[in-house]
């Protein structure tokens, strides 16, 4: 990813959420600066990727929903800073291996492993895409709960609004799984994901 599209992104991301937030972030310095990293976090509205990104402190490939890419102005958006299609709905390899090459070279890698927005805010279940990119890239894998972003977009609309307060991002410490099952790490991610966002 070109430093400086990244670098420009972060300011003007920066500059949004100072308007709509602010944000608070806690825990970003468990955040390794360097190497192969996943990081996987809550999903309540669709202000939940630039909040991510903005927390995020380095480069990050997102995960995103397929229909965005089609989009006139946050298609080529979002492909300038790197993000990749997932075909939400399916079992969408192409997105998995996508994941996997870039964690293996080395890069941080975000998505929202319950592949929706919930509506009401509540968790919803974990999909096994994640498992199975965690067990095969072998990376540090990280949560994040999100919270308030509610506040800047509510589920279903589209024109966001100030939050004056009470959106944060809070980091866990990163995990490195090695011969755990599917299950066990699936439960790991839902229990991180409750207590980061509780």
């Amino acid at each position: 990813m070109s430093r400086i599209v990244w670098r420009i992104g972060k300011i003007l991301a920066a500059i949004l959420m100072f308007l709509f937030g602010p944000v608070k972030v806690y825990g970003r310095s468990n955040v390794p600066r360097t190497g192969p990293l996943l990081v996987l976090a809550n999903h309540i509205s669709d202000a939940d990727p630039p909040t991510l990104g903005h927390a995020i402190p380095r480069a990050t490939h997102f995960m995103a929903k397929s229909e965005l890419f089609e989009m006139k102005v946050i298609g080529p958006l979002i492909k300038a800073f790197k993000a990749f299609p997932v075909r939400r709905g399916t079992a969408d390899r192409t997105a998995i291996r996508t994941a996997i090459e870039y964690l293996k070279s080395g890069a941080c890698v975000a998505m929202f492993p319950e592949g929706e927005v919930s509506e009401d805010g509540n968790p919803l279940p974990i999909l096994p895409g994640a498992a199975m990119i965690i067990r095969k890239a072998g990376a540090p894998v990280i949560c994040a709960g999100i919270k308030g972003t509610t506040r800047i977009l509510p589920f279903s609309k589209l024109i966001p609004r100030p939050a004056f307060g009470g959106v944060s991002v809070r980091f866990g410490e990163p995990k490195t799984f090695t011969n755990e099952s599917d299950d066990e790490i699936l439960a790991w991610i839902e229990s991180e994901l409750r207590r980061l966002a509780a």
